[in-house]
């Protein structure tokens, strides 16, 4: 049973003070319908990824509140695996439509995050953490001790990491739903105000407001939509220290060898992806986890110019989620929808995204092909 994706919709990423969740919700929401040329009675079941409304907004029931836009009032449900959400949803519904429950679905991810303080948005964030064990850890404090592991043990340069950085807000140029649209250079970054060390500022994705949806479906859509071939979903432990290692995330293997296994592909037949980096050091581990460069290689292969365009894989051509941003509920869904849409204008055959929970305890790796 082929799985389509026929309608998309990311809204702009950005401090969206004006729009509230709903808002949000609604927007993307009513143009991923549109765009797939169907009625809102059209959709059979929605599925809704969102980690902090409760916290952020105040809003929870969030199926509720989607589907209270659609005349039908759908069956709706919200996912939450913090960061990975919006994958995680992706999930639920390919399951459902699997089963031939529904034929036609709608998932849409929002996150408001810019109407708190960065104090309160950083005690939210914690929560994809463990709160006893990690209590007192913020997300940049604990990507950088795995920061600091690469660099003991494969010798990972502070280059290396601006590079990621620089690589991608040049790409954000080009997508016109981005964060941010200016470029850095080496310097700026290398001199950007440190965080927690060896990241600074400028290897920290930001807080965004934003939503992106997708409408997926059984039905013959007549091989023009592109479809979703291959998807796993990894997990590995809370705490950071109960892990095995600490210069990769097993979370990430397991879902790509299970993905890979389901298109019937290999990495090295992908020639642009969209990784999770919430940090420089992420899309790293992400591109060495995945198997595109061996461990240690990654960021050497990032100073060479093998990421972008004219290289080995083109990485992040959004921007990633340091320069697109990072909406958390509805980023695994913005990977996909953009990477649906280049496949559409015919700039890719062949794309693969990785969506990553905290900090590595849950990953999600789909891949999409033109039909």
């Amino acid at each position: 049973m082929k799985i389509s994706i026929i309608g998309t919709a990311i809204t702009k990423f950005g401090e969206l003070w004006s729009l509230s969740l709903e808002d949000l919700f609604k927007q993307a929401s009513l143009e991923a319908v549109e765009s797939a040329e169907l009625d809102l009675a059209d959709v059979d079941a929605i599925f809704v990824a969102n980690m902090g409304a409760g916290a952020f907004e105040g809003q929870m029931h969030l199926g509720a509140l989607v589907a209270s836009h659609f005349p039908h009032h759908p069956p709706a449900m919200r996912i939450e695996g913090a960061c990975a959400s919006g994958g995680l949803a992706l999930l639920a519904a390919q399951d459902a439509l699997l089963t031939g429950r529904y034929q036609t679905v709608l998932v849409v991810g929002a996150e408001k995050m810019t109407d708190v303080s960065s104090a309160e948005a950083t005690k939210v964030l914690a929560g994809a953490a463990h709160i006893n064990n990690e209590y007192g850890s913020t997300f940049p404090s604990l990507y950088a001790l795995l920061a600091r592991q690469h660099q003991q043990t494969y010798g990972t340069t502070r280059k290396q990491l601006s590079v990621v950085s620089v690589k991608n807000h040049r790409h954000a140029l080009d997508n016109p739903y981005a964060q941010f649209h200016k470029e850095f250079t080496l310097e700026q970054v290398n001199q950007s105000q440190l965080v927690a060390d060896p990241l600074r500022l400028l290897d920290c994705s930001p807080l965004s407001d934003g939503a992106a949806a997708v409408v997926l479906t059984t039905k013959n859509n007549g091989g023009r939509a592109p479809l979703l071939t291959g998807r796993g979903h990894g997990m590995d432990t809370l705490t950071l220290a109960d892990r095995d290692s600490l210069t990769s995330l097993t979370a990430t293997k397991r879902a790509a060898k299970q993905a890979l296994s389901d298109a019937n592909r290999q990495i090295t037949d992908f020639p642009v992806v969209e990784v999770h980096d919430c940090f420089t050091i992420a899309e790293l581990l992400a591109l060495e986890d995945l198997g595109i460069f061996d461990p240690g290689e990654a960021g050497p292969a990032s100073v060479d110019g093998q990421t972008t365009y004219g290289g080995k894989v083109v990485v992040n051509p959004s921007g990633g989620l340091k320069a697109s941003g990072h909406p958390v509920g509805a980023t695994g869904i913005k990977q996909v929808a953009y990477l649906a849409r280049l496949i559409m204008e015919g700039k890719f055959e062949l794309a693969l995204a990785h969506n990553v929970g905290g900090s590595g305890a849950t990953a999600v790796v789909h891949i999409i092909e033109a039909s």
